[in-house]
């Protein structure tokens, strides 16, 4: 009786571990382009249920849109993607690429708001990731690897969705450029100096999404030298150039997570800059 509890047990775990595998060979992309897609069947919705410390399954060369439920700017969105940027719908952002006359290389999400989930073709692999301690924008992010991240729709429509949005990135953001877009702005994640050309007068805010303490900067109205900005005591709201360019130093060893907010017409070449490294 022992033996055959031993011998379903050792079973059961080679099953699991050959599944793991066979998904992950599926999944697992190259780190020069999109990923393989020699198992994805036409108009199949491929199921992983993942947990958010899980290991990556998409990595993309250049530039990657996630496109969410808020406020999506369709023109902006076909620029991307006429560019070569690879896109990625975070569960119901799917259809609003769909909506743009475009097709997602993938959507992430739990798929509670994604209209049909076995309507997509074999261009588009649809993965379901279970998990509810996370937003789908977040399982978008745990789940791929970019140079560019752009995450369009994540901010707008709904106040406690902006909000999530920005939690996901206080957490994903470290190591990582990931640019919100909304109507009026962009924000990029950084927890590392940085420095950008802008022309004086060109307002320049810096909001701590974690509490971070700044060495010192060059080119702004206001310095932040010896500054800790941290929510609930100082922000770098409407700061300005005051210079040709503009840097940002935070304290060495200092772990904090930041926004740097700028005028959305400065998307294109803070990308250009982003992927210069």
């Amino acid at each position: 009786m022992v033996d055959g509890r031993f011998r379903a047990l050792a079973i059961s775990n080679f099953l699991r571990q050959h599944d793991l595998v066979q998904v992950q060979w599926v999944f697992l992309s190259s780190v020069s382009g999109a990923p393989q897609r020699d198992k994805v069947k036409p108009n199949q919705s491929l199921t992983r249920v993942q947990d958010k410390n899980a290991s990556l399954l998409l990595r993309f060369d250049g530039i990657l849109v996630i496109v969410g439920g808020g406020t999506v700017d369709t023109d902006l969105l076909r620029k991307f993607a006429a560019r070569g940027a690879h896109l990625v719908g975070a569960d119901g952002g799917g259809d609003a690429i769909r909506a743009a006359g475009l097709i997602p290389e993938a959507i992430i999400g739990d798929l509670d708001s994604l209209a049909d989930p076995e309507s997509w073709g074999a261009d588009t692999r649809v993965i379901r990731i279970a998990e509810q301690d996370s937003t789908d924008f977040e399982k978008v992010l745990y789940s791929t690897e970019a140079p560019v991240t752009i995450a369009l729709g994540m901010m707008g429509k709904r106040f406690d969705h902006g909000l999530a949005a920005l939690d996901a990135v206080t957490r994903r953001g470290r190591g990582r450029a990931i640019i919100l877009v909304d109507e009026v702005d962009i924000a990029l994640a950084l927890d590392h100096g940085f420095r950008f050309a802008v022309p004086s007068g060109t307002r320049v805010s810096i909001h701590p999404l974690t509490p971070t303490r700044f060495a010192r900067s060059t080119g702004l109205k206001y310095p932040l030298d010896g500054l800790l900005l941290a929510q609930g005591v100082r922000t770098g709201t409407s700061n300005e150039a005051d210079a040709a360019e503009f840097s940002i130093e935070p304290m060495p060893g200092d772990d904090g997570v930041f926004l740097l907010i700028l005028e959305r017409k400065w998307l294109g070449p803070l990308v250009e800059r982003l992927l210069e490294g």
